[in-house]
C-alpha cells in the first residue's frame, strides 16, 4: 500500500463470504469521486478457489484486516470502515477490537446488510441444524454451500448476469463455500453481538426490507445494540444491497455519512455491468 498525503481520508472496506470487491459495487468508485482513498482487501482463502475456505480461521481475516487498518490508520487523518455482509460482521468485530472513533472521534463505521441473523425469506427451515452438523467431525469441512437463485439480487436483469458469470466460473464471487466456513461466520456473529454495546464510534446501518439471507431483525438488533446508531431501510433490492436497485441510495447514504458530497456516487451511465 503506498503511504498517502496527511490529512487525506481512507474508507477501509470489506466483501463478503467468498466474495471480492464486486461485493461493494459502486461504493468503492463513488468513495473515490469523491476524494477518498479507498482500500479493498481480498480476505485469505479468497479470490483462489473455495476449497481453500475449508481450514479458514476467522481469525486470519482479522489479522488481515486489523494489519490493514493500522497501516491505513498510521498514514491518514481520517479512516472509515465499511463491510458488506460477512465483511460488516468483520467491519464491527474490528472496530471493536481497535477502538475505532475513540482516539479519533470522526472515524466512523457503516455496516451493510449485516446477518446478525440467519433467517431470510429464502433461508431454508433446516437452516439452524447447521449446528449439529458442526459437531460431526469431517463433516462441515465436506458439505458445500451453494451459492443459489435469487443471488442477492431482486433486479432480473442484473440476476441474469451474476448467473451467466457464476456458470462461466468468473472469479468475482465462488459458486459455493464449504459449511466449515459457514460456522466461521457464526463465530462473528457471536463477536459481534458481544462487542457491540462497547463499539463507541458513530455507525450507519443500511438494511432492505426484502433481504433473502438476513431479516431486518438484524437492523434492528443493531440499532438496539450499538450505542451511536442510526439505520436505513432500503425498499427495493435483495441481499446485495451495494449490487442491487438500491446500490446508487446506498452509496449516497455511506458518502453522506462519512462526511462527503453524496452527490459523488451519481453514476454517469446506468449500464448494468458497473
Amino acid at each position: 500500500m503506498t503511504a498517502l498525503a496527511s490529512g487525506s481520508t481512507a474508507v477501509l472496506l470489506i466483501h463478503g463470504l467468498g466474495g471480492t470487491a464486486y461485493d461493494v459495487g459502486v461504493l468503492q468508485k463513488a468513495l473515490r469521486n469523491a476524494g477518498a482513498a479507498t482500500h479493498v482487501p481480498t480476505l485469505p482463502g479468497h479470490g483462489t478457489r473455495p476449497e481453500d475456505l475449508i481450514h479458514m480461521p476467522a481469525e486470519a481475516w482479522l489479522e488481515t484486516l486489523t494489519q490493514t487498518y493500522e497501516q491505513l490508520a498510521a498514514e491518514h487523518d481520517a479512516v472509515h470502515i465499511a463491510g458488506m455482509c460477512m465483511g460488516a460482521l468483520l467491519a464491527l468485530v474490528l472496530a471493536h477490537r481497535v477502538r475505532h472513533g475513540i482516539a479519533r472521534p470522526h472515524d466512523r463505521l457503516a455496516l451493510l446488510a449485516t446477518p446478525i441473523h440467519i433467517d431470510g425469506w429464502s433461508t431454508p427451515w433446516y437452516r439452524d441444524l447447521r449446528h449439529v452438523v458442526y459437531r460431526i467431525p469431517g463433516m462441515a469441512a465436506r458439505m458445500r454451500v451453494e451459492e443459489d437463485e435469487p443471488f442477492g439480487i431482486k433486479n432480473p436483469l442484473l440476476r441474469r448476469i451474476i448467473k451467466a458469470k457464476l456458470a462461466r466460473g468468473d472469479s468475482f464471487h465462488y459458486p459455493w463455500v464449504p459449511l466449515a466456513c459457514i460456522r466461521q461466520v457464526d463465530r462473528l456473529r457471536r463477536w459481534a453481538l458481544a462487542g457491540a454495546p462497547e463499539t463507541q464510534c458513530q455507525t450507519l446501518v443500511i438494511h432492505s426490507r426484502e433481504d433473502e439471507l438476513t431479516s431486518l431483525r438484524s437492523a434492528e438488533t443493531l440499532q438496539a445494540t450499538l450505542p451511536h446508531a442510526r439505520s436505513v431501510v432500503l425498499e427495493n433490492s435483495y441481499h446485495m444491497i451495494c449490487v442491487d436497485n438500491d446500490r446508487d441510495q446506498v452509496a449516497a447514504e455511506v458518502l453522506g455519512f462519512f462526511g462527503f458530497d453524496p452527490a459523488a456516487a451519481r453514476r454517469k451511465s446506468p449500464a448494468a455491468a458497473d
